[in-house]
Order: structure tokens, then C-alpha cells, then sequence
């Protein structure tokens, strides 16, 4: 099962002097020419919106670079092993800064190709300005990981059918849906996600959504994999 999730958006703007032992190999970009890459443990971007972090922050961490053609089109090579635990949390990160009653919409669609073996989730983390609250969605999944917390049951919210999960990894509270079946490609409906937490559980009030991160959350990909965003959005109103 994974391990605490922190938060990685402040994590990657951390000095490495903070980080969990997590070391950085030298591995090639993509074949095809990218508009920028970065092997470096917090090596980060702006394109077109959306901020990319290569974003390494476990301990026992292997080799990743991550390479964008833009902001919605990016991917991630990672060699980590197979030890247990969260090594990295490769992302796009879209910044939103509303209270959730001053959004009217707030939606994402993705398109990923990711591998068959390694253990690890496709998830959005979604944040609030200070932290406090972390809001995960797993749009599918591999391998030997799982979500913090205990299970809430299941809710139709968004587009999809998840199972909730509540915990707290000793930093914020977090909140994982687990979509029910793998998806590759889709579109998620984030705001009724959110109010539903705020107005039927009341697990939170009106936070401000600080940003949308999308990204894959990397426990272990042994001999090196490719994970690629072929398409990113997230729109807010």
C-alpha cells in the first residue's frame, strides 16, 4: 500500500537539502526532439500555463528524466526499484486559485499511454492554498499500490463511479477516489468532486483551490518505462 502523500507542489520548489535520499541517474530524453527536458530531482518548467515538475521526492529513488513538447503533451522516463514506497510524483501542474462557490466549472480530459507492468497510479492532486487538503483522483492503476486512509464507500461523482478513501498522512487531510475501472483517456467533472466533499460530507469548507496537478504517482518501474501525457486540459470558470 502507499505510503504518505505529501505535498509535493511545495516539495518541488524545496532545496535539495530537503529531500528523502532520493538520488537522480543520468538517463536520454525521448528520440524525438522536445522543447525541454530535465533529469534533475526538481528540474521544473512553465509551458503554456501549466508548470511541469520532474519532482522526485521518496527516498530510494532510481533515474527519471521528463521531456514536453508543450504543457499538454509531456512524458516521463523512470527507472526506480522495486523497494516499496512513493519515489516520485512526475506532474503538470494548473494553477486555479478560486474558492469553490466563486468556481462555476472546473473540468480536466486526459490522454495517457502507460505501461503495463511497474507499480504506480495516473492521478490528479488537487491542493487548497494552504495545504490543508489534498484531493486525489485515480483514473487507473498498476501494481501494488493503494490509497491512504480508510474506505468511505463508493459515489458516482464527475463522470465515473470511485471508491473514497479518507486518511491523513501527518501533514493534511487527503481524499482518494479510486475510479472504479482503469481509464486511459477521458474527461473528469472536478468541481461536483469538490462540492460533494464540501457540502455532503463537510470534510472541508470553502477552501481556495490553490491548482490541478495531473501526473503519475511512481512506486516502482524497474528496467526503465515510459509514461506519456498524450493530451492534458484542465479548464476552470
Amino acid at each position: 500500500m502507499a505510503t504518505s502523500t505529501l505535498s509535493r507542489a511545495a516539495k518541488a520548489l524545496l532545496a535539495p537539502a530537503l529531500a528523502l535520499g532520493a538520488t537522480v541517474g543520468l538517463a536520454s530524453a525521448p528520440a524525438s526532439a522536445a522543447v525541454w527536458n530535465s533529469c534533475d530531482q526538481w528540474g521544473n518548467t512553465t509551458l503554456n500555463g501549466y508548470t511541469l515538475y520532474n519532482n522526485i521526492w521518496g527516498s530510494g529513488a532510481g533515474s527519471q528524466c521528463v521531456w514536453a513538447n508543450s504543457g499538454t503533451n509531456w512524458g516521463v522516463w523512470a527507472n526506480h526499484p522495486n523497494t516499496g514506497g512513493i519515489k516520485s510524483y512526475p506532474d503538470a501542474k494548473k494553477v486555479i486559485n478560486k474558492p469553490i462557490t466563486s468556481l462555476t466549472s472546473l473540468t480536466s480530459s486526459y490522454n495517457v499511454t502507460v505501461p503495463s507492468s511497474g507499480a504506480y497510479n495516473t492521478s490528479y492532486d488537487i491542493w487548497d492554498t494552504a495545504h490543508a487538503y489534498e484531493v486525489m483522483l485515480w483514473v487507473n492503476k498498476t501494481g501494488a499500490v493503494g490509497p491512504l486512509g480508510t474506505s468511505q464507500g463508493t459515489v458516482t461523482l464527475g463522470g465515473s463511479t470511485w471508491t473514497v478513501y479518507k486518511g491523513n498522512n501527518g501533514s493534511n487531510d487527503v481524499f482518494s477516489f479510486i475510479r472504479s475501472s482503469n481509464s486511459s483517456s477521458g474527461t473528469v467533472n472536478i468541481l461536483p468532486i469538490l462540492k460533494w466533499i464540501k457540502d455532503t460530507k463537510g470534510w472541508f469548507g470553502n477552501v481556495t483551490i490553490g491548482d490541478v496537478q495531473f501526473g503519475y504517482e511512481i512506486t516502482s518501474s524497474s528496467g526503465g518505462l515510459d509514461f506519456v501525457t498524450n493530451n492534458l486540459t484542465v479548464s476552470s470558470g
